[in-house]
């Protein structure tokens, strides 16, 4: 016998929050893992892609804090084009990006880098680069 759960009702108000984002349907995701499978920044990521999803659908927000995985996602898109299910993870990344800057959390600081990395580094790239890891 088959238990029909409704995934809605299951819902925090976190998962509601990045899907309204995102416009995503996070619930549909099934953990086939072909967005890891297929994810070129995954060799850097702490935490695979299919596992922040299932961490933001357990509501897990502080663990997907923690992560640097957030952060590498390059948002080629290629997670969403080989998802069975239709989820394009690259928005819930950029959903999850949201949130945690809304917090006013920096997760790069001007102060800790190398004045010769500052130097080398085009002014474009740090602007931009800011614009995505600082609050």
């Amino acid at each position: 016998m088959r238990v029909k759960l409704d995934s809605k009702k299951l819902c925090s108000e976190f998962v509601k929050k990045i899907e309204e984002i995102s416009g995503q349907d996070l619930m549909s995701c099934y953990q086939c893992g072909k967005c890891s499978a297929g994810c070129p920044m995954v060799f850097a990521m702490d935490i695979l892609p299919n596992q922040i999803i299932r961490l933001v659908q357990l509501g897990l927000d502080e663990e997907i804090g923690k992560s640097k995985t957030i952060w590498l996602c390059a948002s080629c898109i290629t997670c969403g084009a080989r998802c069975p299910r239709g989820v394009d993870l690259s928005k819930v990344m950029e959903a999850l990006r949201q949130l945690t800057l809304r917090k006013n959390e920096d997760t790069v600081e001007l102060s800790k880098m190398a004045q010769e990395t500052i130097k080398e580094l085009p002014q474009i790239a740090l602007v931009s680069g800011f614009r995505k890891f600082t609050g």
